[in-house]
């Protein structure tokens, strides 16, 4: 495990899935820290999909090829290649392992950073192939309900724009339907409940807010801001103790999807030799 420190926060980063495993504030314990129970990830990152493929295969150059929910990069191993105090930046790229699933010659970079503000996780991609390459990335991490006090009661998220009152009905095998249904949104507010998440993830597709936050009864909030993820996904389970606040350039297969990952809804095509880079901030306020 990997130990970042600054100005009274600590966080501690695994080098499976470049994963970050803790992070605390002034002695507030703000991430989930994985439980087999109920979910055994903390925040792990998404790539080369996000969300389900159908039938667990993905097609390239005419070939099915077995993938995993959210890809494989959260089971693989990275190497860190720089760091500091507060700072660490972890490197997956492609080998024979890699090629069998997903045949492009990738580099997956990965830095936690802990600033004056909070926790910066950036995720880069680069192309070193000769091809375009199709991805999709996600970061997707678990937060403590409560997040403060010791009620699950009276939290709430808090998007920074008005968001639309539906989402996509998630089909068996994860599967994005073009069926939609309600949300109880409350001006820019979702109560949380065990009933919000009795229906599987709100997937807040293209929207608006590069921010949103979940907020305590007692007035404690996590912000969490974003830059280059045009998705946002909210995920529990009934009766579980964290909420996901999720952000994601891509999502699952649409129901009777069979195209070539290319061509799949939402993914982005890199051309050779190009980066693409994403970010969130993370920023926690006492109550």
């Amino acid at each position: 495990m990997i130990t970042l420190v600054r100005s009274g926060q600590c966080a501690t980063v695994s080098p499976t899935g470049a994963e970050l495993k803790a992070w605390s504030v002034g002695g507030h314990d703000l991430l989930w820290p994985g439980d087999a129970v109920w979910w055994s990830g903390t925040a792990p990152v998404l790539f080369p999909i996000v969300g389900w493929a159908r039938d667990g295969m993905v097609r390239v150059d005419g070939v099915s090829r077995p993938m995993g929910v959210h890809g494989f990069a959260a089971a693989s191993r990275f190497r860190q290649v720089a760091g500091d105090e507060a700072t660490c930046t972890l490197e997956l790229g492609a080998d024979a392992g890699t090629a069998a699933i997903y045949p492009f010659a990738f580099r997956l970079t990965v830095t936690h950073a802990l600033t004056d503000r909070g926790l910066d996780t950036t995720v880069s991609v680069t192309n070193d192939g000769d091809r375009p390459m199709p991805y999709a990335l996600g970061l997707h991490p678990g937060f403590r309900w409560p997040l403060s006090g010791d009620r699950r009661d009276g939290h709430a998220v808090v998007f920074a724009e008005a968001e639309e009152p539906s989402v996509p009905v998630i089909a068996p095998g994860g599967l994005f339907s073009p069926e939609r249904r309600s949300v109880r949104l409350d001006g820019r507010r979702i109560a949380l409940s065990d009933a919000v998440f009795a229906a599987e993830a709100l997937c807040f597709l293209d929207a608006r807010s590069r921010s949103w936050s979940l907020e305590a009864p007692d007035g404690a909030r996590l912000t969490m801001t974003l830059d280059g993820f045009p998705h946002l996904a909210l995920w529990s389970k009934p009766g579980a103790p964290f909420v996901c606040l999720e952000a994601w350039t891509g999502h699952g297969d649409p129901v009777g999807f069979s195209g070539e990952l290319a061509d799949k809804p939402s993914m982005r095509l890199l051309t050779p030799g190009a980066t693409d880079s994403v970010r969130m901030s993370l920023a926690f306020t006492p109550r």
